[in-house]
């Protein structure tokens, strides 16, 4: 497929330089579908990008489409602020029913604004008032957002510096396997903390995703994580985990930490939580942690009310048989086969892949390299971005309702662009 780039006259003169994907997909998209992209030329993209990560359910999904549409229709309230309204009514009922009883989740929902960096605002923002204390860690390579207080515990020197001012009150310590295991786990953490000389303020909380996405498929043992919520219960600092990009099934069951057997006291939700791609987030938290004051933390657009409609629908469509958890799974391992498979092809590469369920990272040593394979795969119509501090990696996100054709499809279509630059 032969792509020629538009002429973006009005983004390039109207729209700031800080935009980002528009310059690694030089296309002007017009409609999209399930797993595919189409622009306005006609060319056809599979998507493995899923709206970094909101379109877990694809893009218009028609289950979703319809009760929004039926929704609109009859002239359903739109904007609502934290007013009580029959969709918010819905989808608490439907959180409550299908999410958060099978798993003896016993959390409050706050609805603290539209993005995830909103939810984790929100989360040290409650962390602190709680403990009464500033400090928060968080780990090497994490992403959390990009206002200040999100920043401040994201690992990334190129994002920390558009601050412009410092960022203060976090402290990073090694996310699991950043010494190479040739540490033992939480040994520098636990020592700061037992150390009175150490400079730590006793943290309120700790902040963690359990798969760093932006950070470069970085993936947290079970073990390790178990580690962590036990450190945390010693030395009473709340445990915070970040479930924005990894949360709502993109590992395999619907929260990400399942697999390691911990009850978080904090939880953040956001990009797939709303199921159609529209702005919605959560922060959960244990009940005996809801000492917020009415009105304390709000937010203009913290009533999403369409975003409600469409995520008690897909919790309905797709979390209430436990089918959906087992084709992620399944879908993951045609993936790591694919990825196994390029990683044997091109052993001069020093490549490597990691990930779990339908978030995966193909690493390579030749940090350049993941930027060539992502443009190359644009070309031959995939749509894979790439991350790490570096972005030395080539990222996978397809939605978690691809078909198993369409993941070959984009996976024989990786492999090539991998060759090609070779």
């Amino acid at each position: 497929m032969t792509i020629t780039p538009p002429a973006l006259s009005v983004f390039e003169a109207l729209e700031s330089e800080v935009r980002s994907y528009c310059r690694s997909w030089p296309a002007v998209f017009d409609r999209a579908q399930g797993s595919r992209m189409y622009d306005e030329d006609g060319h056809t993209y599979l998507d493995f990008f899923a709206g970094a990560g909101a379109l877990n359910y694809g893009h218009n999904n028609p289950v979703l489409k319809r009760a929004l549409l039926d929704y609109i229709e009859r002239d359903g309230v739109t904007h609502g602020l934290d007013m009580g309204t029959t969709a918010k009514r819905a989808f608490l009922e439907a959180f409550q029913d299908v999410v958060l009883r099978p798993r003896d989740l016993p959390y409050k929902v706050m609805f603290p604004g539209p993005t995830g960096t909103n939810a984790v605002e929100a989360a040290l923002k409650l962390a602190r008032k709680v403990k009464g204390r500033e400090a928060i860690v968080s780990f090497t390579n994490a992403f959390h957002g990009m206002s200040l207080g999100s920043l401040a515990v994201t690992g990334n020197a190129f994002k920390r510096a558009g601050a412009g001012i410092p960022l203060v009150h976090g402290t990073p310590m090694p996310f699991d396997h950043y010494l190479d295991d040739t540490v033992p786990d939480f040994l520098w953490f636990e020592r700061l903390l037992a150390d009175q000389g150490s400079g730590l303020n006793t943290p309120a909380a700790v902040i963690v995703e359990t798969v760093q996405g932006e950070g470069g498929i970085n993936v947290a043992r079970p073990e390790w994580l178990r580690g962590l919520a036990a450190l945390c219960e010693r030395h009473d600092m709340l445990l915070i985990v970040d479930d924005i990009q990894m949360g709502c099934g993109r590992t395999g069951s619907f929260f990400s930490f399942e697999e390691a057997g911990i009850t978080p006291d904090i939880v953040t939700l956001s990009k797939s939580i709303g199921g159609y791609g529209m702005p919605m987030s959560l922060t959960l938290f244990r009940p005996e942690l809801d000492v917020w004051e009415p009105g304390e933390h709000n937010g203009t657009f913290r009533g999403n009310n369409p975003s409600f409609v469409t995520a008690a629908a897909a919790l309905d469509a797709y979390w209430t048989d436990g089918q959906m958890e087992k084709q992620t799974l399944a879908r993951g391992e045609q993936a790591e086969e694919a990825l196994r498979a390029i990683c044997a092809e091109h052993p001069g590469l020093g490549a490597r892949y990691q990930g779990r369920g339908l978030v995966w990272g193909l690493e390579f040593a030749d940090k350049a390299r993941a930027s060539a394979i992502s443009r190359r795969a644009f070309e031959l119509g995939l749509l894979v971005e790439t991350s790490g501090p570096e972005g030395e990696v080539v990222k996978l996100l397809p939605a978690l309702t691809i078909s198993p054709e369409e993941l070959d499809e984009g996976l024989r279509i990786l492999a090539r662009a991998v060759r090609e630059t070779a």
